[in-house]
């Protein structure tokens, strides 16, 4: 199976729900750890990568208009 590649700015929905009732986030930091903000609270939380690809169920929405971020 291909890696899925995220960028900054796209919006997922997560496996489980926020204690909030909300399961969609966006993604505000790529790299060895994700940090994502609820929609719905603005909760922010960080998430080491190996832990963010298992729980992503879908991506809804890219953004940034479908530029990726590269990074060395």
């Amino acid at each position: 199976m291909a890696p899925k590649h995220y960028s900054v700015g796209d919006i997922v929905r997560m496996k489980k729900q926020h204690p909030c009732g909300n399961n969609e986030w966006e993604i505000l930091r790529v790299g060895m750890d994700f940090r994502i903000r609820c929609l719905k609270c603005g909760r922010q939380v960080m998430l080491p990568r190996v832990k963010f690809e298992k729980n992503v169920k879908t991506i809804i929405r890219s953004g940034e208009n479908g530029s990726r971020e590269r990074f060395s």
